[in-house]
């Protein structure tokens, strides 16, 4: 199930982008807390609230990862250089992607494992599993690095979650 790794973002229209929002993390693991306001914020901005515990475990596990494996040994934030890990939340009419943005051009690995009470290692699964897709794909220009996203669905406007 987890296969998506390099494949870009599924299209999405540029012209129907609602709202978009991102933030910069240091490289420090109290970032992902940050994460979490900020994505609260965001959502509570876009009268989005209800979508935030899979989103905010999406976004927790994603900026886990670009922490632990996406910044070098040494990745202490030099005064005056933008930090290395960035969220952004973008939503569309139908969509919200969460992508985090790190300095590393090594690509993420699902972890094969039947132990589900590691206490680590079952990141990208919980992102599969919360979020309709993912993947990632290296940056490009003056950019340096990756960007691992993952994509909601949303419900068309006037209609209700469960179908009805």
């Amino acid at each position: 199930m987890l296969e998506p790794l390099r494949q870009g973002l599924p299209p999405l229209d540029p012209a129907a982008v609602s709202d978009a929002a991102s933030c910069a993390l240091p490289a420090r693991y109290e970032a992902v807390r940050e994460a979490r306001r900020f994505t609260r914020r965001t959502l509570d901005q876009w009268d989005m609230g209800d979508r935030f515990d899979d989103v905010c475990l999406v976004v927790s596990e994603l900026v886990t990862n670009a922490l632990r494996h996406g910044l070098p040994a040494n990745s202490a934030c030099v005064s005056g250089r933008e930090p290395p890990v960035r969220l952004h939340l973008m939503r569309w009419t139908e969509r919200l992607v969460c992508a985090v943005r790190d300095p590393s051009h090594d690509s993420p690995v699902a972890r094969e494992t039947d132990d589900f009470s590691a206490e680590s290692g079952r990141g990208l699964f919980l992102v599969d599993s919360f979020s309709d897709s993912w993947g990632w794909h290296p940056l490009a220009g003056a950019l340096d690095g990756k960007v691992v996203w993952a994509l909601f669905r949303l419900p068309r406007a006037g209609s209700l979650p469960n179908g009805e």
